[in-house]
C-alpha cells in the first residue's frame, strides 16, 4: 500500500526550521572564483578519478566485490533471510553486511570495524534487532550461509516524494520511499552474542526485483542478482548493485553508501530506510564521549550550487544539482552522470578507519551524528561559502569565525551554536578514491569542540 506524503511530513520543529532557513532569503553564491582565501578557507578538493573501478587496495569494505566509478556503484554480497514480523507475511529478505563491533569477526567477514556499535542500544533497545540464525543440515547446506530470521522488514512499498521548493531546498514536499516495519533496524544481533552487525535489509520478496521505481527494493538499488543453487565443490554468489556517495575525509574523497536514517526527511534526501528507532541511538552530540554509538558527520544547508562548480555542496546543491525529485535507476544516466561528477550533498567525516592514529580510526562508526553548518548572509554574498573537505577545519571555523558559518536551531531555523542537530544516518564507507585519509589538515583551534578532552 502507498503510503500518502502527508503522513511523513517533518515535525513542527523541523518544519519551522526549513521554512525560516528559506524565509531569511540566503541568497547563494554564483559559481566561479571566490574569495576564499582572505576567510582562511581552503580551495576546493577535486572528486579524483570518476571512470573505472576503484583499485580494491582503496576499499576498506573488503567483501565489496567491486565499486564501479563509472556507474556510481558498489556491488555487494547479498544475503538471504526470513522476515516474521512487521510485515504482511511471512517474507523472503535480503540484506548486506557493513559493519561489526568485534574486530576480529570483521576482519573474517571483510566488513568495516565499529567498536562502538556495541552502545548502539543504551537508552534505545529498539535500535538493535535481535535476529536468530537457521542450522542447517548438510545436506540443505554443504557450503554457504546460513539464513537469518529477522523480526521484521522495511516496506519499500511507498513512492519516495522529494518535490524541489523555489529555491530547491526546502523540499516543497516529501515522503519517504522506504519505511521500517515493527521490530525493524538495519542493525542486529543474533540471539547468544553480544556483537553488533549493521546488515541493512536492501530487498524483499522472490522476485522480480523493481530497480527503476523500487516497489521492493531500496531506493538505491541499481541491480539485483540471485545466484541459482550451486554445484558440488563451488559457491555460486548472489550481489546487488548499490548506488554509492561520494564524501569527504581529512581532505580525501571518499566513497560510502547510504542505507537508514531516523527521520524522515533526512531518509528522502539520503535515498534510505526511514527507521524510527534509531532516532534515539546513543547519543546525541556524544562522538568520543563515553557510551556513544555514533560518529561525527558535516553538512552544510547553504553551500554554492552549479554543476560543474568545484565549490558546490549541500542541501540546495543536492536538490538543484543532483536530480534529488527523480528516481534512481541504471537507465538514469542524467542522474548518475550528476552525481559522478559532484552532484552528492558532499559530507565530510569524522574519524575514518584508515586515519593513522588509532584513536580516531577506531572510533568509526557508521552511524553518522550530522552537524549540520548554516552559512551566513555574509559568507554567502561575499562567496565564501566554499565546498569544505576537513572535520577541523570545519571546527576550527565555527570556533573562530561564527561570522561565517554557524549551526542551526531546529526549533527556529536560525543561527544557533554549532554542533548536533538531532539527524543520524546509517552511512558505512566502502573506500577513499586517491589517497588513504591519514591526518586531518589542520590542527584544533583552542576551545574548539575537537578533540574533546
Amino acid at each position: 500500500m502507498k503510503i500518502k506524503s502527508h503522513r511523513w511530513r517533518l515535525t513542527a520543529a523541523i518544519a519551522a526550521a526549513a521554512a525560516s532557513v528559506a524565509a531569511a532569503g540566503i541568497a547563494l553564491a554564483a559559481t566561479g572564483t571566490t574569495s576564499a582565501g582572505a576567510a582562511g578557507l581552503r580551495p576546493a578538493a577535486g572528486l579524483g578519478p570518476t571512470t573505472g573501478l576503484l583499485p580494491r587496495g582503496h576499499l576498506t569494505l573488503e567483501n565489496a566485490i567491486q565499486v564501479d566509478l563509472s556507474k556510481e556503484t558498489v556491488r555487494l554480497p547479498l544475503y538471504k533471510g526470513i522476515a516474521y514480523k512487521g510485515t504482511p507475511r511471512q517474507e523472503t529478505v535480503w540484506y548486506v553486511l557493513l559493519d561489526a563491533s568485534d574486530a576480529g569477526l570483521a576482519h573474517d567477514l571483510g566488513v568495516n570495524y565499529a567498536p562502538k556499535l556495541a552502545n548502539l542500544a543504551i537508552g534505545d533497545p529498539a535500535a538493535v534487532q535481535t535476529v536468530t540464525l537457521e542450522s542447517p543440515t548438510p545436506q540443505q547446506n554443504r557450503f554457504g550461509q546460513a539464513v537469518v530470521d529477522f523480526q521484521g522488514a522495511p516496506d519499500f512499498s511507498p513512492t519516495r516524494i522529494a518535490q524541489p521548493g523555489p529555491g530547491g531546498f526546502p523540499l516543497a514536499k516529501f515522503a519517504p520511499g522506504a519505511v521500517a516495519g515493527q521490530g525493524y533496524s538495519p542493525f542486529i544481533r543474533i540471539a547468544g552474542s553480544d556483537v553488533v552487525y549493521s546488515a541493512p535489509i536492501v530487498a524483499t520478496g522472490d522476485g522480480p526485483f523493481d530497480v527503476v521505481h523500487h516497489a521492493n527494493t531500496g531506493d538505491r538499488v541499481l541491480a539485483v542478482h540471485i545466484a541459482p543453487p550451486s554445484p558440488p565443490g563451488q559457491y555460486l554468489e548472489s550481489w546487488v548493485d548499490l548506488l554509492f556517495v561520494k564524501g569527504f575525509d581529512a581532505g580525501q574523497p571518499i566513497v560510502y553508501i547510504s542505507t537508514d536514517a531516523g527521520q524522515p526527511l533526512t531518509a528522502v534526501l539520503e535515498r534510505s530506510t526511514y527507521v524510527p528507532a534509531l532516532d534515539k541511538a546513543a547519543y546525541n552530540g556524544g562522538d568520543d564521549f563515553l557510551g556513544s554509538a555514533r560518529e561525527r558527520l558535516f553538512g552544510f544547508i547553504n553551500g554554492q550550487d552549479g554543476a560543474g562548480n568545484p565549490q558546490a555542496q549541500g542541501f540546495v546543491h543536492l536538490v538543484k544539482d543532483g536530480h534529488a525529485a527523480q528516481d534512481a535507476s541504471a537507465a538514469n544516466t542524467a542522474l548518475i552522470n550528476a552525481l559522478r561528477n559532484g552532484g552528492d550533498l558532499l559530507n565530510v567525516f569524522g574519524d575514518f578507519p584508515t586515519l593513522k592514529d588509532p584513536r580516531h580510526a577506531q572510533a568509526y562508526s557508521p552511524l553518522w551524528d550530522a552537524q549540520l553548518g548554516l552559512w551566513t548572509p555574509k559568507a554567502v554574498q561575499q562567496g565564501l561559502n566554499t565546498r569544505q573537505i576537513d572535520e577541523n577545519v570545519v571546527f576550527n571555523l565555527a570556533a573562530t569565525r561564527p561570522d561565517l558559518l554557524t549551526g542551526v536551531d531546529p526549533a527556529t531555523g536560525k543561527p544557533a551554536p554549532y554542533g548536533s542537530v538531532g539527524v543520524d544516518i546509517n552511512c558505512a564507507v566502502i573506500g577513499f578514491i586517491n589517497q588513504a585519509p591519514t591526518a586531518n589538515l589542520a590542527d584544533p583551534a583552542p576551545n574548539s569542540q575537537f578533540p574533546p578532552r
